[in-house]
């Protein structure tokens, strides 16, 4: 598996992004999901992230930098036929070490509730990540929920 930056200018990451939030709000209540579309992942804070098999894409992620110091993970999203074999790991792995070399000392990611993110929520737990205070434009409720790690060293 090979982890490395990618660009919107690449098919198969348009074509997982796209897939991730037409999901997103499939299964999240009206007004609770946070889905970035394709020309708010082109913001000069995000920074894309891919994991791949041979040629083919299998995960993404995404930094948002909120400021000098934190930033949040968004558009964490595995393919569902690729599921199971770390790449989700992988690419949170890359995420966490770029915050860390370009300086941010606290991570932070909003999420759902519904079973449907659980998966996700394990992921972020098993790498410290805690349940905490709404950050941004959040809010913790009945259908979201905040996580913040510090990375500080």
């Amino acid at each position: 598996m090979r982890v490395e930056r990618v660009s919107l200018s690449d098919g198969q990451v348009r074509d997982l992004l796209e897939a991730h939030e037409r999901h997103m709000f499939e299964i999240s209540p009206p007004g609770t999901s946070f889905a970035l579309d394709l020309s708010r992942l082109s913001a000069p804070t995000i920074s894309l992230f891919g994991a791949w098999e041979g040629n083919t894409l299998i995960a993404v992620g995404a930094i948002n930098r909120l400021s000098e110091k934190q930033a949040e993970i968004k558009s964490m999203r595995t393919h569902a036929e690729h599921l199971g074999k770390g790449a989700a790991q992988a690419v949170l792995d890359i995420i966490l070490e770029t915050a860390r070399t370009d300086g941010i000392e606290r991570m932070s990611l909003e999420t759902g509730t519904s079973k449907d993110f659980m998966p996700a929520v394990k992921l972020y737990l098993k790498n410290g990540f805690e349940p905490g205070e709404a950050f941004a434009e959040y809010a913790n409720g009945p259908h979201n929920q905040c996580y913040h790690l510090d990375i500080a060293r």
